[in-house]
């Protein structure tokens, strides 16, 4: 806020209004200033905030815009920031329309991205455990990843397991793309069948504590020809060797060189057209982005995935991901299920 020279910031994103205060409700406005904070919300979550919120005050509204206006006259505020990534801008307009005309409105957004961005211990503790129910359930429904059973067959047990195992919901929708389907990056499990000598990449995640889990798992059906054994080697490979090359301080777009360019190398660059990766916790997709155009540095205590992939119209794909933490010394791991080639 200093930097902003602001008087205060309103945080109408629940992710960082749960990150910074507690609440886990669907409707919500917190006020902070330098001394204080206050928590906006309305009848449906009076006694829920009063449980779970840690503020200055709680504010029990029946107009919200009316209510924020309030609180900044009461505050005699003059200079007021907001997370404009979040806000719409028919929301803001009703604001403005409501404020006294010297307010002046401040609209952030880069400068709140990496408010989450570096996990502490206990956001860890829950990160992990989402990490080890995806290694739990993907070893209960490895059985069942055999031709002739459909992606959203596969994908529905695999949520099932989740769930039943303690995930409080699917962290996204899963991706389920066998053969052909391969090559979509984002193939939403379809009615196709999966077949012998097909790859199937699988990428799934589940929620614990509002933590998310993502990963990515490619198998192969039964025997698969020499180009598609040829781009999961690569594949593999360009993973591991961004894993090994993590360390606090580094761009992130040279982390995402090193995978990017190993597959260059191998013919197969403009076949990689996504980021290296992301970082997760509270969102499955949030700070830093890994990609070749990021310049953001990594920074011990963020937790992020390494997924490259490589993608053939007309032949099939391979993606591999884990999610680690940035250590000191490199990298930890949270997921757990082995990506070396496996055929099932």
């Amino acid at each position: 806020m200093a930097v902003e020279c602001l008087d205060a910031l309103l945080f109408f994103g629940l992710p960082n209004i749960r990150y910074l205060c507690g609440f886990t409700g669907t409707d919500g406005v917190l006020l902070v200033t330098a001394d204080n904070t206050v928590f906006l919300t309305d009848s449906r979550y009076q006694a829920q905030a009063a449980e779970q919120v840690v503020a200055s005050r709680t504010h029990c509204y029946r107009k919200k815009f009316s209510a924020i206006v309030d609180e900044l006259t009461a505050g005699q505020f003059k200079r007021v920031g907001f997370d404009a990534a979040v806000l719409t801008v028919a929301a803001f307009e009703e604001l403005r329309k409501l404020a006294h005309d010297d307010l002046e409105w401040c609209p952030l957004s880069e400068q709140l991205s990496f408010l989450r961005a570096c996990k502490s211990a206990d956001e860890l503790v829950a990160l992990k455990k989402a990490a080890s129910l995806n290694r739990a359930a993907f070893t209960e429904i490895l059985p069942q990843i055999r031709p002739g059973i459909s992606e959203r067959q596969l994908a529905l047990e695999l949520e099932f397991a989740l769930k039943r195992l303690g995930g409080e919901c699917n962290a996204f929708d899963f991706i389920v793309a066998s053969g052909l389907r391969g090559a979509l990056p984002h193939g939403v499990a379809g009615d196709k069948l999966l077949a012998s000598g097909e790859l199937v990449t699988i990428d799934f995640g589940t929620r614990v504590d509002g933590y998310h889990s993502d990963e990515t798992v490619t198998l192969a059906l039964g025997k698969i020809d020499g180009t598609l054994r040829q781009i999961f080697d690569i594949v593999l490979e360009a993973h591991d060797l961004a894993l090994a090359a993590i360390q606090p301080g580094m761009l992130v777009r040279e982390l995402d060189a090193v995978a990017r360019d190993y597959i260059i190398s191998h013919g197969y660059g403009d076949y990689f057209g996504h980021g290296l990766g992301h970082g997760v916790g509270l969102e499955i997709h949030e700070s830093p982005a890994l990609s070749p155009r990021e310049e953001t540095q990594l920074l011990e205590g963020m937790v992020i995935t390494i997924e490259p992939g490589i993608y053939l119209p007309g032949t099939g794909g391979v993606r591999i991901e884990d999610t680690v933490v940035v250590r000191a010394d490199g990298y930890e791991p949270l997921t757990e299920i082995s990506k070396d080639y496996k055929e099932v």
